[in-house]
């Protein structure tokens, strides 16, 4: 069993299972990191982590092309059902879990905001626990460090995906003390050099995570996955 990560570039995530493929925050049509556009995409399920343009611009037509599932919290998975028309969407909220055929999904708190893109209000932004194939995969999304994050620490996290790019989420000085707090064996830097505010040296946040804590780090260039 192996579990496939690809990152394509900002925050969107795809994650391949043996049978299953889940895609992460979904922007590839406006996201000028990608290499691939929404039309491209093939999966069996869509989770969002909060409202913002960049986190769920190509959602509904992904959604609606293919007829699969979308679970967010309960303000996004309404608007997306009323507002465009995706039939498959579960509403969840912070704490709560669900069980499916890929595994189960938790969805933990972020403290971020959650404006949708008409200017609707998106609910609480939210991180991401999966447990797939018994592998913990923790996707903390557009976030500021906060202390929770030892009690998420506390799940047994293979596999961690934090934001580095500053401004909007966390920089590399609080990404680092984050996975302190959470121990992953693994961790992978997102939101990041999409544009000139959140540019960082990926390569050297990664020497500095080799040296101040015990976590593998892997960068990837968009497109790249890698296999856990």
């Amino acid at each position: 069993m192996s579990i496939e990560l690809t990152w394509h570039g900002h925050a969107t995530w795809v994650i391949k299972s043996e049978k299953h493929s889940i895609v992460i925050d979904p922007f590839f049509d406006d996201n000028p990191s990608s290499k691939i556009k929404a039309s491209d995409v093939q999966a069996d399920f869509i989770v969002v982590s909060h409202g913002h343009f960049d986190h769920i611009a190509d959602c509904a037509s992904i959604a609606n092309r293919l007829n699969i599932p979308v679970f967010s919290v309960y303000e996004i998975a309404t608007w997306l059902g009323e507002k465009h028309g995706v039939q498959n969407c579960v509403g969840m909220n912070l704490g709560g879990s669900t069980t499916q055929e890929f595994g189960s999904l938790k969805l933990t708190p972020a403290w971020h905001s959650s404006q949708l893109p008409d200017g609707s209000y998106g609910g609480n932004p939210a991180g991401l626990l999966f447990n797939i194939e018994d592998v913990n995969l923790y996707f903390a999304c557009d976030t500021a460090l906060f202390s929770d994050m030892k009690l998420i620490g506390e799940e047994g996290i293979h596999v961690a995906i934090l934001p580095i790019g500053d401004l909007f989420t966390m920089g590399v000085e609080e990404s680092v003390t984050a996975i302190n707090w959470i121990k992953p064996r693994i961790v992978l830097p997102t939101h990041y050099d999409t544009w000139p505010p959140i540019e960082q040296d990926a390569q050297a946040w990664a020497a500095r995570v080799r040296v101040s804590t015990p976590a593998y780090p892997v960068v990837l260039q968009s497109g790249e996955s890698y296999t856990i």
